[in-house]
Parts: C-alpha cells; structure tokens; sequence
C-alpha cells in the first residue's frame, strides 16, 4: 500500500500533534515495513525527532513541486497538493491534524482524518471567534469527507456523534502512545548529570504540558504555595497565561521552589520524568494526554483530572481531583507522599495499564482502520 500522510507538524511541531504525527509514521513503518510512505510537508524543518525516517527506502517526503506552491505553500497543503497525492499514486491519504485537503474526495483515493479534540466546542471561550470558525468548517469538512476518522480516545469520538452527528461506525478509537525514550530506564548518573545541567531540586513534583489557560497550572501553583516543602519543576512554555503564573510565582515569593523549563530534548525529559516523586496533570480537557502516559512509562505516580479523557488514559490506579480545587490537588499531592503502599501500588499498576499503548497495539489498530476501508 501507498500511504500519504499530512506531515506538517511532524516536522514543524515539537508538542502533542507533532508527537502523534511522528510517532504514527514511525510505529507504522516499522511493524509494517513492506508499504510506501510519503510524507507530505510544505516546508522542510530540521528536527532531529524525525532521524528515525534517515536512511528508510520506504519513506519518502513530499515538498511543493513549484514556485508558485512554494511560496503560497499554505495554499498548497490545503488544496494544490492533490494534484501531487494523485501523481504519487497514494492508495491511502492520512490527515493527522483534523484536516483534509479540499479537493481529495474528487480523486479515487481512501481518506482518513485523526480528530484529537473539539475542546474549541466545549470551551469556546478559550479560542478567538475567528479561530473557532476555522476550526468548525475544518473539522466538520474531514470528518464529512472522510472514509475513516480515527479518535484519540472514547471521548473524542464520542464529542463527533454529539457535535457533528457523525455515524458511530464511521469512527475508530486508536489510543495515542509515548516515544520510547520515556520507556528507557535512566541511571543514576544520567539522572545526575541532567539535574545538574538545569540545577534541579534535590526532590520535586512535576507538570508537563503547554502553559495556557486549559492547562491550568496555576491552581496547581496554588497547591505549591500552600504545601510549603514542596518544590515544582514545569516543562512548557506559553505566552499570556505564562505571564499570569509567573507573576504568581513572583507575588507569592514561589521562585525557589518553582522552576519552568522549556525546549528540552526528549532525553533530558525523560531523567526528568524518572526522578520526580510524582506527575501532576490538573488540565481542565484534553483529547486524550501523552504525558500521562509518559509518566506512567516512567513509573511515577500520577495525578490528574476527574472526567473526560484523563481516566482512559491514567487508568484505575491514577488518582483524580477537581483540577480546580488547590486543596483537592494539595490533599491527593500529600496522601502519595505520606502512604508507601499506596504510591508503590499506583507506580506498579499504573506501569501496567501503560502497557496497553504500546507501539505495536497501536500500529495493529490502524492498520486494522485502514483495512477496514
């Protein structure tokens, strides 16, 4: 089989739609290594998460074919490149970022789309007027044109019946997975020499994740100020949200026990991750949450949303507050600390349940949506 993938944010993304974007391309070709892949991208990125695809026979990358498609290159993606997926003689063509291009379904090709959330829909606040129509003709537009949608969890799919009235067997759920250096045990000398490059805290809880309103890391800073021999390392970045919790930081004296990092390799996470005494994820929604499964992979205890998506993912043995509550948070942050058993049974089977996101179920489930059309 031929299979074109929308591989944009695989090269330009270094977050969530990136991370899934490369690791389907990556799980896919290597349990199912006798098709094609074609990579089509407007633009060419240095991203050294992409090295696995160096040296592959059977991937190959797609750029605009001339002048005018390289310099309107976003018009490109959205319609020009059917033309290109047509000569390229693509059996199958994969959005992976809640888009098709316009155009696609007038050619004899199999489409399918990942949508990974409708969080615009659910919090429309959160997004500009003008964004949140975009999104809506995007998203609407693939899922009505595509063959197949795939869904990043139970919950998603179940936002598509709900919002858009979509037929429930049009719609595969297909868990997302983690890179496998968060699967790798780390020793003690390489846990060293990360906490010494980025000076980190001898002991210290973890959030990882975008700092924006949704993400909601400023009540878990409310936590932070409350449980005083608590330090807190943040991996991510933001813009004005990040100014707001920054500026708590600031007021509330928080800058020797709270330290943000950002623009990290995923092996410097990854020691990270190992050491930390436990991951607290408090978002209000997500489609699904990768670094809850790069928690568990590390074997750290985790704590994150009640609701939506986060139990799919974090499983039975994760505990679950009202991300909104500092006190919910800061009790759930003190009973792992002060309960042995309870932390150990959480880190094992929380182990577990990470197990079934391996790259090989995954690989199987989609190649089983692609058959399946």
């Amino acid at each position: 089989m031929r299979i074109g993938f929308d591989a944009k944010r695989a090269f330009s993304n270094y977050t969530g739609l990136g991370n899934y974007s490369r690791d389907t391309i990556r799980v896919l070709e290597e349990f199912y290594p006798k098709n094609q892949y074609f990579l089509f991208t407007p633009k060419f990125t240095e991203n050294k998460r992409l090295d696995f695809i160096k040296g592959k026979k059977n991937i190959h990358t797609i750029y605009p074919n001339n002048l005018f498609n390289k310099i309107f290159s976003s018009y490109w993606r959205t319609k020009n490149i059917v033309q290109q997926i047509k000569n390229n003689k693509i059996d199958l063509y994969h959005g992976l970022s809640h888009e098709l291009p316009i155009g696609i379904e007038n050619i004899n090709i199999k489409k399918v789309v990942t949508i990974h959330d409708l969080i615009y829909l659910r919090y429309p606040k959160l997004f500009s007027n003008i964004d949140r129509k975009i999104y809506d003709k995007k998203f609407r537009s693939a899922c009505d044109r595509a063959d197949k949608i795939i869904a990043v969890s139970q919950q998603t799919k179940t936002d598509i019946i709900d919002f858009f009235k979509i037929e429930k067997d049009k719609i595969d759920v297909v868990y997302q997975g983690c890179n496998q250096v968060f699967k790798t045990k780390r020793d003690q000398q390489e846990i060293s020499i990360v906490k010494n490059k980025f000076n980190l805290f001898e002991k210290y809880l973890l959030y990882v994740g975008s700092i924006e309103k949704r993400k909601n890391l400023l009540t878990l800073l409310k936590s932070i100020n409350d449980l005083k021999h608590k330090n807190l390392i943040v991996i991510g970045d933001g813009s004005e949200y990040k100014k707001e919790c920054l500026n708590y930081i600031n007021k509330n004296k928080l800058n020797s026990r709270v330290k943000i990092l950002s623009g990290l390799n995923l092996f410097d996470m990854s020691c990270i991750y190992q050491e930390a005494e436990m991951m607290i994820y408090p978002s209000i929604f997500e489609g699904f949450g990768i670094p809850i499964i790069e928690a568990l992979n590390s074997k750290i205890p985790v704590i994150t949303t009640k609701g939506g998506c986060f139990h799919e993912s974090g499983g039975d043995h994760s505990l679950y507050i009202d991300p909104l509550s500092s006190d919910d948070i800061s009790n759930a942050i003190l009973s792992i600390e002060k309960n042995k058993s309870l932390k150990e049974s959480m880190i094992e089977n929380g182990y577990k349940h990470a197990q079934n996101f391996n790259d090989e179920i995954i690989a199987r489930d989609l190649f089983k949506s692609y058959n399946s059309i």
